[in-house]
């Protein structure tokens, strides 16, 4: 016999375990929502991502930082929240991450945790790969083309040819690629 689901009044679990901390109570959940999650996990590798590869201190720097946003009621202006390594410091100094983590459900953290870990081995293997490098080309094309159509559009002939007057007078009045003597200008020449 099957069960209706609706029949079952479920809802996603919103309690909480609770902590004092400087005269506040503090509380955090038990449970975050899976899309909470999820962009708990995105924006941790966004901000701690350098190049293709991640940096270890962000990463765990923001993974902290982006639980405490996301399990506890504590709200932070955008004031406070731009230098979040001035934040992390604070709270850590504080001694505020060791009761929070006494709050913070065990198979919560250790399930983020695995989550992240492996999700930027397998996006580091992937930007590393050979697809991965020929998607980021291709990702940076309408920039570079666009620096390079400002290089083109800017290249002046005349100033070229004084750079190269002036790099074969320096080369001893010889020929840059070939390194045969050549008549050349002197620099005040080149400059004028």
């Amino acid at each position: 016999m099957k069960v209706s689901y609706a029949n079952m009044k479920l809802k996603t679990n919103t309690t909480v375990n609770t902590f004092e901390f400087c005269g506040q109570k503090i509380e955090v959940l038990k449970y975050l929502p899976a899309a909470d999650k999820y962009d708990l996990l995105m924006i941790t590798l966004q901000k701690s991502l350098e190049g293709n590869i991640y940096n270890e201190f962000k990463l765990n720097l923001f993974f902290e930082l982006n639980l405490v946003y996301m399990y506890t009621n504590i709200s932070f202006t955008e004031k406070q929240r731009e230098d979040e390594f001035k934040l992390y410091d604070t709270l850590r100094s504080n001694g505020f991450f060791e009761l929070f983590y006494e709050a913070l459900d065990d198979k919560e953290y250790e399930e983020l945790f695995d989550q992240i870990a492996e999700l930027k081995a397998t996006k580091e293997k992937s930007k590393n790969s050979v697809a991965g490098v020929i998607a980021n080309i291709i990702e940076d094309l309408p920039a570079n083309a666009e620096a390079a159509a400002k290089i083109v559009e800017n290249f002046d002939p005349s100033q070229f040819q004084a750079v190269v007057d002036f790099a074969r007078y320096a080369n001893g009045g010889r020929d840059i690629s070939t390194n045969q003597p050549v008549d050349i200008k002197t620099p005040l020449e080149v400059l004028k």
